[in-house]
């Protein structure tokens, strides 16, 4: 009861007109940002500080964190209408969400989004004015051994993420990898795979890596006639029916659950969410078969997750004091400049402006929702602009997106190779997918494993010795070696069209 008298009296907070506008500002600039390549959500909040800098602690904060969580949609945009991702976590949705959009549903992908983003932002907000500290305190017994096994059962995702040749799944995968150890060793801070160069010490930017792959690529492949112009859809088609919902639900539901569970962890991005709950629909979607083609479950499962990883990581920030992320790290700096300190003296000191923030992170989402799901018609009136024109605005998006990520020419020169690279793994039919999922996850299990071998003092039978570390490399096991156990059972899994309702249109 005193949590809800708490939570009620921070609903008042954020509910105040001045409030409401700061939340409505962030949101709108978090949209934008999350629209343009190479800006993301660190640079946004972070550039936008300075701004808050004299307003109110509560408005302050509920404003840098509405722009935290608004470009978690916004990147959703340009990756389904122009398959250029908007920011890393929105990268695995152009696989679907620009499938959907050049079959004339890119309003029906952006309306899942917005709806899946709504839910998960939701759930996951509820889950921190429960269970934050209870779920704190299991984040602090994840150690560099569980990392790395969560890592690992990442990684155990390439088998979902195959299609129809592990092959041509493991040379995308091995590519990632590689990529991924250009720059600063994680532990002994040498410089490996940078061939001298000064600008290849902090790697391979993700985002220009991302922008050349996906947008890039698509638009070398157009040119070449290899697809074809997106419509814009009528109006019938802005919205979902009822099918559409019903596919949806156990998307969303599991997005919500992976992202909120990853927000927890310390040190884990947005992108990795996303990409697991690809790669759980991968798995366990009764219409697998149809993902990489333009499922609705490939936009709704993502994009619950990544906004319900935003707020699940500001978990271990109330609670513990501990960023879980570079641009919870971020929000972090503004609480302190703030005269605010996170972690449990905030609760005691500061309970008024705490839980206006939290009650704030609902209102938010219902403005986000208010916001993008009306706009819908607005954002796919960009695909009745001229191809000729809309493919100049694309690249100028994308050169600007990649110079502005490090304010340097070379990452331009980084998108131009990887979009060469793309176009190359296309027409020879290996996916990308599994690319940018080792590209993530590399540097992660690298940093987690060496970490965990220096603890241990080189004995490996630290993962056995752990309960969770034990589960997660059980799970990871399951998943490498089911495609073997279903060849020899003769059911091949992921091959065989699953079934669907017989009410269903799109079956």
């Amino acid at each position: 009861m005193d949590v809800l008298a708490d939570l009620l009296g921070g609903l008042a907070t954020a509910l105040s007109p001045q409030n409401l506008l700061y939340a409505f500002i962030g949101c709108l600039l978090g949209t934008l940002i999350g629209v343009l390549p190479g800006i993301g959500p660190v640079a946004g909040v972070a550039l936008l500080i300075p701004l808050t800098l004299n307003l109110d602690p509560t408005s302050a904060i509920i404003m840098l964190a509405a722009i935290f969580y608004g470009t978690q949609y916004g990147g959703t945009i340009t990756s389904v209408l122009l398959n250029t991702p908007g920011e890393a976590a929105s990268a695995i949705t152009t696989i679907d969400g620009y499938a959907m959009t050049k079959q004339g549903r890119a309003g029906v992908a952006l309306t899942i989004a917005a709806l899946g983003s709504f839910v998960g932002g939701t759930v996951a907000t509820v889950g921190l004015v429960v269970a934050a500290k209870p779920l704190g305190d299991l984040g602090l017994r994840i150690g560099p051994p569980e990392f790395f096994a969560l890592m690992v059962l990442g990684i155990s995702l390439l088998v979902a993420l195959a299609g129809r040749s592990m092959t041509r799944a493991l040379i995308s995968g091995v590519l990632g990898l590689l990529i991924s150890m250009v720059g600063i060793d994680p532990v002994a801070g040498a410089p490996r795979f940078t061939l001298g160069s000064e600008r290849l010490l902090d790697g391979i930017s993700f985002v220009a890596v991302i922008i050349g792959l996906f947008g890039l690529s698509e638009i070398l492949v157009s040119a070449r006639g290899g697809t074809a112009q997106a419509a814009a859809p009528g109006l019938r088609a802005l919205l979902p029916g009822r099918a559409d919902l019903r596919r949806s639900a156990p998307a969303i539901a599991r997005g919500t659950g992976i992202g909120f569970a990853l927000g927890l962890v310390p040190g884990m991005t947005g992108s990795v969410s996303s990409l697991l709950a690809y790669g759980a629909e991968r798995r366990f979607s009764r219409h697998r078969a149809e993902l990489g083609s333009g499922a609705v479950e490939g936009v709704a499962g993502p994009e619950t997750a990544n906004n319900a990883h935003a707020n699940g990581a500001l978990v271990p920030l109330f609670t513990l004091g501990i960023p879980a992320s570079p641009t919870i790290a971020v929000l972090m700096g503004a609480f302190l400049q703030q005269g605010l300190t996170p972690g449990p003296t905030l609760f005691a000191e500061h309970a008024d402006v705490a839980w206006g923030i939290i009650a704030s992170l609902f209102v938010g989402n219902v403005i986000l929702l208010v916001l993008n799901v009306p706009l819908v018609r607005v954002w796919t009136s960009i695909l009745r602009i001229p191809y000729p024109v809309l493919t100049a605005l694309i690249l100028t998006f994308m050169v600007v997106g990649a110079y502005t990520i490090n304010f340097s020419v070379f990452d331009v020169f980084v998108m131009v190779a990887f979009g060469l690279l793309g176009l190359v793994l296309r027409r020879l039919d290996i996916p990308l997918a599994p690319l940018v999922l080792t590209l993530v996850l590399g540097p992660l299990m690298e940093r987690s494993l060496r970490e965990s071998l220096e603890l241990s003092q080189g004995d490996l039978t630290v993962f056995l010795t752990r309960p969770i570390c034990v589960v997660l490399l059980v799970i990871a096991l399951a998943i490498a070696v089911s495609p073997l156990l279903s060849r020899l059972l003769g059911r091949p899994m992921g091959l065989r069209k699953p079934a669907v309702l017989a009410d269903d249109p799109e079956a």
